[in-house]
């Protein structure tokens, strides 16, 4: 299958595409095929809103193909019976490749998902290249346990039987994945490598807005001829026609899914039908907690990216500030300072000094729009931003600050996912009641703490009830870091050894000596 080719004019503000065969395949058993009701959907560019592709709308008929081959693959094929060090050097050979073709990886983020291209090309792209390189050594440490014991046979003590056992852990199986529109290729890859090291076979599908770099990355490794037929297997499609049966397919061992929390829950009601294992990694509402010791510009600084990072479109992103209020006014000040001078356009035009592209579809820029109109009637203070344009096809948010906040307020308590920051003024000293307004949410997924007291900092993250807290920083990812929320910001961990828990089993084996 043909390379996606993009030529995108940086001189002048008109986008020129160059874009061959159009009409995007799914991914089954090896093959390039439609789907099989001959369906397609279109793909925008959401700086423009004009058509950049059409794929192939996948459906029940197809998932359970892919399920098929997947199982095959699984089954009777080398994958999952493949040496652990042989399973390690492919993935790590496949993160050269993925690497050699960054910069046009890199494109395909911009052009499909409106980011800044220089960020895909340093933060997107370089994190799923060191992703695959993390689980490539991964696939050696998959280790089981020798345990002693003292062991009932036929319910009776017997202190003189000799017993060995241990344990085993293997690949579940074979895993849905359904990956969100935000990170398209980073997602990705956080999916598809780990499942990869356990020795289990995928069938992924894409967020419907965003499909074209998990499509590239399918055809990268498809023509290294690395993986057997059927390990991977990619559907395209939307989310009811193509997402949903792959939560409910009674063939798919596990399913692994990040998104929203609303979609969460209807993905695991759709797997109880062969009480599947399920990981969610969801939503959030994450806490940027500044301290009156901190250093102050560099939370400026922090709590900005933390919430301007990828236009706000961040599960993590800092969107509640809580400020002490002998520094409220600085830090707001001097947040609402940076978000004036972000320059918003689309995010191929980074000659032009884009630094934020537009929101990734109409669908979001409504939401968005609704929540800080939500927040203006509900009484709070817009102090920059609030502004927004579609005129033109492409689906701009400038960044907002919001003062005069309360947990109340609905776009306070519900995840925007867009570059919206409220801010709340602390008047307590006490931590316990800090943590409190901080952990008043639903969500868990992550928060920062802002302090030059080291005392401070470690008390306020064992009150955080997150699955990350970044102290005097925000947005730091690892690979060897698990990442994952508490309450209803999901279940199971991605990245990190914990990661493995999601794609393994453990078998107990007991022999009589």
């Amino acid at each position: 299958m043909e390379a996606l080719k993009i030529d995108y004019d940086l001189n002048t503000n008109v986008e020129k595409f160059i874009v061959t065969n159009q009409a995007k395949q799914l991914f089954i058993n090896g093959n390039w095929v439609d789907s099989k009701s001959g369906k397609t959907f279109d793909v925008e560019d959401p700086a423009t809103g004009k058509k950049i592709a059409s794929c192939a709308a996948g459906d029940e008929k197809d998932v359970d193909l892919a399920v098929k081959a997947a199982r095959n693959a699984f089954e009777t094929g080398s994958w999952s019976k493949m040496a652990p060090n042989e399973k390690g050097k492919i993935l790590w050979k496949l993160s050269d490749i993925i690497e050699e073709h960054a910069q046009e990886l890199a494109q395909l983020e911009a052009l499909d998902n409106g980011k800044s291209v220089v960020v895909a090309g340093v933060a997107d792209v370089p994190l799923a290249v060191d992703l695959f390189r993390y689980m490539a050594g991964m696939a050696t440490k998959l280790e089981g346990q020798t345990i002693p014991g003292s062991f009932l046979v036929n319910n009776t003590l017997s202190p003189g039987a000799q017993f060995h056992s241990y344990t085993l852990r293997e690949p579940i199986g074979v895993v849905g994945q359904i990956i969100p529109w935000n990170f398209p290729l980073l997602m990705a890859s956080w999916k598809i490598a780990p499942a990869l090291a356990a020795g289990c076979t995928v069938v992924l599908k894409p967020a419907e807005q965003t499909p074209l770099s998990a499509l590239r990355l399918t055809e990268i490794i498809n023509d290294s001829g690395l993986l057997p037929e059927g390990v991977l297997n990619i559907i395209t499609g939307l989310g009811e026609e193509a997402g949903a049966p792959i939560a409910s397919h009674p063939d798919i061992d596990k399913v692994a899914f990040t998104g929203s929390t609303e979609v969460g829950k209807l993905i695991t009601k759709a797997s109880a039908g062969n009480l599947k294992k399920v990981t969610l990694e969801l939503g959030g509402k994450s806490p940027a907690i500044v301290f009156p010791d901190a250093d102050i510009d560099a939370a400026i600084q922090g709590v900005a990216s933390g919430i301007f990072f990828n236009h706000g479109q961040t599960c993590c992103a800092g969107s509640r500030l809580f400020a002490h209020e002998k520094v409220y006014e600085k830090v707001t000040e001097g947040v609402a300072e940076i978000a004036k001078n972000i320059k918003v356009g689309p995010g191929m035009h980074d000659k032009d000094g884009s630094q934020m592209g537009p929101l990734v579809s109409n669908e979001q820029y409504e939401k968005v729009v609704g929540y800080m109109e939500s927040g203006k009637n509900d009484g709070a203070e817009c102090l920059v931003g609030g502004t927004h344009d579609n005129s033109k096809g492409g689906h701009f948010v400038h960044p907002t600050v919001f003062s005069k906040t309360n947990a109340d307020m609905k776009f306070v308590k519900e995840e925007i996912f867009g570059p919206v920051l409220t801010t709340q003024k602390i008047t307590d000293d006490d931590l316990n009641n800090i943590a409190s307004e901080a952990n008043n949410t639903e969500f868990g997924l992550a928060a920062s703490v802002w302090s030059k007291d080291i005392s401070t900092a470690h008390k306020m993250a064992s009150k955080i009830k997150a699955g990350t807290v970044w102290i005097n920083c925000h947005n730091v990812f690892d690979s060897a870091l698990p990442f994952g929320g508490y309450k209803q910001s999901g279940n199971g961990r991605e990245m990190g050894f914990e990661c493995m828990d999601n794609y393994l089993e453990t078998k107990a084996v007991t022999v009589n000596l």
